[in-house]
This record gives structure tokens, sequence and C-alpha cells, in this order.
């Protein structure tokens, strides 16, 4: 439901100045500490944070499209892990149980999901099956009135914190078939599941990773996410459809928050007796770096807007996610150059931004899977056309 333009300026107003006064001073404890404080956390509560996307009869702001990635536009011109913390909330955690969940389902977990009492994972990626996920070895199989899961999943975000996991497993013999692909809903802390140690990354400091292992995990038959098996693989691809237009509106504030930080830099810092920024090499890469970040923007604002009219955006979000994380790796290199020394120095954080923002291009389908969705899409509608 869209919310009234008054409404609607008001929250972005509110989440821009709690992101400048709030977030962005604590970007270089958060990364020294890799936690973020308990005060933050529950700052994110109180303004709704953890349920933009939520329905508004479960809690949540009931946020469409274009609301949505506005708001996460303005959460991405800082460190990443504030946006990680509420993002498996409101993206990959909790819109399998919108989309797809029964009433029941629904009524259980959202409410708790949106007031942030409950932190949600989306437990996909497994040690054999990345962008594969067809491949999952992952088994759930009936047992009376429950199911038994073994299995491992990799890379979970927020699997540390997390009290609700929802889970992608084989309910029959595990050949490579999509529609055998169930998803499970299974609360933590839970007999049979247990988490491997922190996983050490590259950036993104803040916010966690970790194996989720299961181990004769026994569920109630409830727990099936909708009530119906072999249907998790296309619940999966709906979700992520929806999260790289969300990840793709991050990609846009975090470029726009460096290339703010790369014109002050350029303006104050001089050399040869004038602001760098009078420098046309350097006027190019600020040049670039906006062109290429409008570009996104509004590819994005456009794919959101297609979206909330019910259009079927797989091809638009991820022709956005595409561009978008490139992009943004674009110009956290030129923020670097244009910082000269002081970009490779810790001190700046320019540096960590720049390993920030190299996941954008691996999580939630790389780069290459953006890639093959796009052309398959195109080939695909060719033949329908002819």
């Amino acid at each position: 439901m869209a919310l009234d333009s008054e409404t609607l300026d008001h929250l972005i107003d509110t989440t821009a100045r709690f992101v400048r006064e709030r977030l962005v001073p604590l970007e270089a404890q958060v990364a020294r500490d890799d936690a973020i404080p308990e005060g933050i956390k529950q700052q994110f509560r109180d303004l709704g944070l953890f349920g933009l996307a939520i329905p508004e009869e479960y809690g949540g702001l009931g946020l469409n499209m274009e609301e949505e990635v506005r708001i996460a536009i303005e959460l991405g011109r800082t460190s990443p892990c504030f946006r990680s913390l509420i993002g498996t909330n409101n993206g990959i955690g909790s819109q399998g149980i919108v989309m797809d969940g029964t009433e029941d389902q629904k009524q259980k977990y959202l409410p708790r999901l949106a007031l942030g009492e409950l932190i949600s994972s989306f437990a996909l990626t497994e040690p054999d099956a990345g962008s594969d996920a067809s491949s999952m070895r992952t088994i759930a199989k009936k047992d009376g009135a429950e199911y038994v899961l073994n299995g491992t999943k990799r890379f979970i975000t927020n699997a540390p914190h997390a009290g609700l996991f929802t889970v992608f497993a084989r309910t029959s013999d595990p050949a490579s078939s999509k529609d055998k692909i169930s998803a499970f809903l299974v609360e933590a802390p839970m007999p049979g599941l247990s988490l491997g140690p922190k996983d050490k990354k590259m950036g993104q400091s803040g916010s966690h990773t970790c194996d989720v292992i299961f181990e004769n995990c026994r569920v109630p038959a409830t727990a099936l996410l909708g009530g119906a098996e072999g249907v998790g693989f296309r619940t999966a691809m709906k979700v992520l459809d929806r999260g790289r237009l969300h990840i793709s509106a991050v990609c846009v504030g975090m470029a726009e928050r460096l290339i703010a930080d790369s014109l002050a830099y350029a303006m104050e810092r001089n050399q040869f007796g004038q602001p760098i920024a009078e420098f046309q090499l350097i006027q190019a890469m600020l040049a670039d770096s906006k062109t290429e970040a409008y570009a996104a923007r509004c590819m994005v604002m456009e794919t959101a807007r297609a979206k909330d009219t019910g259009v079927t955006v797989a091809t638009e979000a991820a022709a956005c996610k595409l561009f978008a994380s490139e992009m943004v790796g674009r110009v956290a290199d030129r923020a670097v150059q244009i910082f000269g020394g002081a970009g490779y120095m810790s001190e700046y954080g320019i540096e960590r931004f720049y390993r920030d923002v190299r996941l954008f291009r691996i999580y939630e389908g790389t780069s290459q899977i953006q890639q093959l969705v796009i052309a398959r899409n195109m080939i695909r509608d060719a033949k329908a056309a002819a």
C-alpha cells in the first residue's frame, strides 16, 4: 500500500537524519569491533525499519517497491552492515512468508519480524550449491507429522543472530530437479540445528555470516512454507527478484555517498597550488561516477514503479542488480584514486567501502547469473514473439 506523500517524505527525512547523525559517526567503531551497538539496534526497531516491507496488517509499514527502494538508497549511504541488520527481515527472510506462507505462518512470524523481536535468515546456499541452487543436497524426509532435515548451508547472512530460518531442502530423491525443492520455517534454537563459527570476511564488518548445520533436525509438518511441497525453488526465485531491486538501491546510495566524499576531498585537497578538483582528470572521474550513479538510480526507480503496477520485472531487476553492483565497484575504485594515498589508509574509511562494496557483485545472484537471467529471458521472449 502506497503511503501519502507527506508521510513518505517524513519517513525518508527521518531515515536520512538517522543515517547522517547516528550511523555515519559509528562506522569506524563498528568496523573495529565487528559489532553494531545494541542501542543502535533498538533505534532501528523504534523507527520501524525492521518492518519496511512487511504488510501493515502484520505490524509492518507495508511499503510498496518504489517506497522501499527510496528508503534503501538512504540506508545505502553508510556502512552496509547497518542495512544488513534489517535486510533479511525486510527481504529474503520475510518475503517468502509474505508471498507464499499460510495465514497461520504469517500471523505467527510476521509481527515479530516487523518489530525486530525476531531476526530471520534465508538458508539457500550450500558448499556445493551456490549459483546453481537447484543442485542443493540438503534433504527433508517426511516422518509422520514431522520432517527430518539433514544438510549444511553456507555463508548465511544474520545466521549467528537468527531466531527463524527459511530453509530450502529436497523433499524427494536428490536429483537435480527444481520441483523437488521445498521451503521450511525452522526456529532456533532447535535440536539438531547448529551453527559454525562466524566467517572471516573481506569486508562488511558488523554483518555476520556462518554455516548452518542440520543433523536429524526434526520440525513439525506445519513448518512447511505454504503447506505445499515442491514449490520452494519458485518461492526462492520470487524472493530474489524483489531482493535484487533492494540491493540495487543500496548500491545507488553507497555510490552517491562515495561521490559526495570524493568531491568534498577533491575541493579541499591542494596540489600544484590549487584544489585537485580543478584538474580535468579528477573532474573526469567525478563526472563518470556521477553519470553511472544517476543511470543506476533511474533504472532502479523505473523498475520499482513498474513492479508496483503488477508488471513482471525479472529481466529488469536482474539488469538493475548487474549494472548497479558493477557501477558501485567502479565508483569506489575511482574514490580510492581521487583520495590517492589517503584512500589506501584505513583512517579515511574509503578503503573500507572499497572492500565492502565488492560483495554486491556476488550475493543474491552474481553478476554472471544476472547476465544469464537477462539473456535467457531475452531469448525466451523472442521465441514467444516469433
